[in-house]
């Protein structure tokens, strides 16, 4: 029996240097004043701080898979997955969609190729989409990637999203969600239908900052993301997925820290395929919120953010403003 270790994390405005020239003259002119002060050695300061935490995570063997939002461009997410190097039995590739968000924040995979190969089509073209969540203008987006597991050849499917802020206050951005979580459940319909999967056995694992809780409807109306697993293996209408982060909530954690508050934007979700403990499984107690203590702060152990220059927030000792959060699946 196989066990992959799958994480997710927000990790909190991975940005390009200021003069970078990886950048369009739009977004120049958008992230003007947030990137002041963005220097090379900030950024590798900022991508040292993150290394240290991924390099512990799965007893300090790494992630199989590690899914990250709030990343600016390819090249970033190349200079983070290189900072993982002295995993010397890893070997980590990219796979990065670039949005038209309005602040060039994106949604990235680093994942061990020498345990995960991307599955191809007939013409040998890479099974990787960018589904964009559509607003008046396209915004954040749902990163697709369809595996296939070394050497066993079981197909994975993985979905990276990051769903659209409360900037505005939650409920006057929530119909901006709710999109988002109709174009996920349409996304997971398609996948069962191109694979031809009348009875949901395709496996379809989902991760992300959904910017909304397993309660909101987002989630549970839209996505179709419920707390019943035993719902999602009879269900024979919509394609329903469990959310996994039900067991965990009842904790008093969260994965993100409003006015103190735990909030829990950061969730997996799995398909019936999943469900069903066919050739891949999980189980309930498989999640944690990665924290560890150099990572908190406060009474109430919220995130310790790396923060920017720009707004005088800048904390080298930093981290994320988010928890990392991790699953672990088992090939039966």
């Amino acid at each position: 029996m196989s066990e992959y270790f799958l994480a997710w994390w927000n990790v909190e405005n991975l940005f390009d240097t200021e003069s970078s020239p990886n950048r369009t003259d739009k977004l120049k002119r958008a992230l003007a004043k947030e990137l002041k002060g963005w220097t090379n050695s900030i950024l590798e300061k900022k991508i040292a701080q993150l290394s240290k935490i991924i390099l512990r995570l799965n007893n300090s063997r790494g992630p199989d898979i590690l899914g990250v939002c709030e990343v600016e461009n390819k090249p970033v997410v190349v200079k983070l997955a290189n900072s993982l190097a002295s995993l010397h039995d890893r070997s980590y590739k990219v796979i990065h969609a670039d949005t038209s968000d309005e602040r060039g924040i994106d949604v990235a995979l680093i994942y061990d190729s020498k345990r995960l190969e991307i599955e191809r089509d007939q013409d040998n073209n890479e099974l990787v989409f960018s589904h964009f969540i559509l607003k008046r203008v396209a915004t954040r987006d749902i990163l697709q990637v369809n595996f296939k597991t070394v050497p066993n050849g079981n197909r994975l499917v993985v979905i990276g999203n990051h769903w659209p802020s409360r900037r505005g206050g939650q409920y006057e951005s929530e119909p901006y969600r709710i999109v988002a979580g109709e174009t996920l459940s349409y996304f997971h319909q398609r996948i069962l239908e191109k694979n031809k999967d009348e009875e949901g056995k395709t496996a379809i694992i989902i991760m992300g900052d959904f910017n909304d809780e397993p309660h909101n409807r987002s989630i549970t109306e839209y996505a179709l993301a419920t707390t019943s697993i035993l719902k999602v293996r009879l269900s024979k209408e919509a394609p329903r997925l469990y959310n996994l982060m039900w067991p965990t909530m009842a904790q008093g954690r969260g994965t993100f820290y409003y006015e103190n508050f735990p909030n829990f934007l950061d969730q997996f979700m799995i398909s019936r395929g999943i469900a069903l403990e066919g050739k891949i499984s999980v189980t309930d107690d498989a999640v944690q919120i990665i924290t560890f203590p150099e990572m908190m702060t406060g009474k109430y152990k919220v995130p310790v953010k790396f923060g920017r220059p720009s707004d005088k927030s800048l904390n080298v000792n930093g981290f994320s403003d988010h928890f990392p959060i991790s699953v672990t699946i088992k090939e039966n």
